[in-house]
């Protein structure tokens, strides 16, 4: 699997078939096909091996909560093919099981039937908050250009457009609104998401 994963985070998923993992661990592929059916199933063990990085702590619901959504963001961050992969059917590997324990384990204070939805919020918001992470980090490879220099580029046609006045309330907030960093945005993010969490359980 370690092999598997090195293709991966160094040139994507796109790299990685069964092939490819014989040819990097020096075997024949048909010796891999006695161990492994499918690329599927071959990525199903690259995600659960990525699971075991998802280990939940804290005390309590709350902090078991925003500690599996930052370590998802930073598994994510650390194999970007993760974000392509999340989501979707539950994982059930030994790995992905584990972590899943760890956070419902946390919940135990909850109504039972609160937590599956509790969870299934904090896993949206952090794997669509990764997957638009990771896309900016793609568009800058492809594009030469970080997000300021992108932003400069546009700010000529913004001013144009909102100088028109027809989005008075987008011209608002890109005037005058603090412009948060991807760090900053998770985290105010994921705080809305708890305290509403919060408020809806203790009513």
């Amino acid at each position: 699997m370690r092999a598997a994963i090195q293709l991966a985070d160094a040139d994507g998923l796109d790299a990685v078939s069964l092939r490819k993992v014989a040819t990097a661990l020096d075997v024949r592929p048909m010796r891999l096909y006695g161990y492994i059916a499918s690329k599927e199933e071959l990525l199903d063990l690259m995600v659960d091996a990525a699971y075991a990085e998802i280990r939940p702590a804290g005390d309590g619901w709350r902090e078991a909560l925003r500690s599996l959504a930052e370590a998802t963001r930073h598994a994510a961050h650390e194999h970007e093919w993760l974000a392509d992969l999340l989501g979707g059917r539950p994982q059930l590997g030994p790995h992905a099981l584990a972590s899943g324990e760890a956070v419902v384990a946390a919940l135990n204070d909850l109504d039972v039937d609160d937590v599956m939805p509790v969870v299934a919020a904090v896993n949206a918001y952090a794997i669509g908050a990764v997957r638009r992470e990771i896309a900016e980090r793609r568009a800058e490879r492809a594009t030469g250009m970080d997000e300021k220099r992108w932003q400069a580029s546009l700010g000529p046609y913004l001013e144009r457009t909102f100088a028109t006045g027809r989005f008075p309330a987008l011209a608002t907030v890109v005037h005058d609104a603090a412009h948060l960093n991807a760090d900053e945005t998770f985290r105010i993010g994921l705080d809305f998401l708890l305290e509403g969490i919060e408020a809806r359980i203790s009513r």
